[in-house]
């Protein structure tokens, strides 16, 4: 059964209801935090509008390939501190994040160091960047929106769908949790493995079809999806241990799509909260 919350922003399904009755109680759940739709902007309001994936005028497009960012670029000289606190204190405290842990990795991991070269000086930037292979590195905001939606706590067991360059990884990593992450495109795949080792992360990575999630290794504590599939994945919520959380944008491919945070309670029913309206790239599947 399902059940709603005021405003029409949380839904309650038991875990095992199909992906298609599930996507027929949220797509009454669309739209921004006021429950009403709303078009997309270039970067993050603390009014529920935001974009993780579509970068403003004048920023690179996200759907040009270029090489992608290189480990060999990581040098100590350039860490950039001042630049990092910045954005922590402009584009994530000033928006109401609050979670010590998210600031504090945040603060640590170098963003510029996980974007192109030619893209560096734009690492802590306000806006999504690209990485090739039409995908892109979030927004720093949105990093730190989903990250803190996750809950976590040290010593947490953490799967991530879309590894990207490896950024969000390395977040989650530097908040102290056992991280298993999952890139279908095999040069990102490669490319996050070798930069997240040679930059001291202690990550799992794997290529592969993220959809289906990382079963020996379930049940997670938490799970975070950087891509926009059309319905939730039943395997990622098959996955989650009791009281697990997961962090997805849910909605059409190049439309505006909805932020979900889900929670698995003891009886087996999950809950979810509208996050607000956001942009990712698609959810790339296999046999796509």
């Amino acid at each position: 059964m399902t059940s709603w919350g005021a405003g029409g922003t949380v839904v309650g399904v038991k875990r095992g209801v199909p992906a298609l009755v599930l996507m027929v109680a949220l797509s009454g759940c669309a739209g921004g935090r006021s429950g009403e739709p709303s078009a997309p902007t270039a970067s993050a309001t603390t009014t529920g509008i935001t974009a993780s994936s579509v970068a403003p005028a004048g920023a690179p497009d996200p759907t040009v390939a270029t090489s992608g960012p290189s480990p060999a670029a990581a040098t100590p000289a350039d860490d950039r501190v001042e630049h990092r606190n910045e954005m922590v204190d402009r584009q994530i405290v000033a928006r109401l994040i609050s979670d010590s842990a998210t600031i504090a990795a945040m603060q640590v991991v170098p963003r510029h160091l996980f974007v192109p070269a030619e893209y560096a000086d734009q690492g802590y930037d306000d806006h999504p960047l690209p990485i090739g292979h039409g995908q892109t590195i979030s927004q720093p905001y949105i990093v730190a929106l989903m990250t803190e939606a996750l809950g976590i706590r040290p010593g947490d067991r953490v799967l991530e769908i879309g590894t990207g360059s490896g950024y969000q990884a390395a977040v989650l990593a530097e908040m102290g949790v056992e991280v298993y992450t999952i890139e279908i495109i095999e040069e990102l795949a490669t490319a996050a493995d070798e930069r997240l080792r040679l930059l001291g992360y202690d990550v799992a990575t794997r290529h592969g079809d993220g959809y289906f999630g990382w079963e020996e290794n379930a049940p997670f504590d938490a799970v975070i999806v950087t891509a926009a599939p059309d319905h939730l994945p039943q395997p990622l919520v098959d996955q989650l241990g009791p009281g697990g959380r997961l962090v997805i944008p849910i909605g059409p491919i190049g439309a505006v799509q909805t932020l979900w945070r889900f929670q698995l309670d003891s009886d087996g029913e999950v809950t979810g909260q509208n996050l607000g309206a956001v942009r990712f790239v698609p959810f790339t599947r296999a046999e796509e």
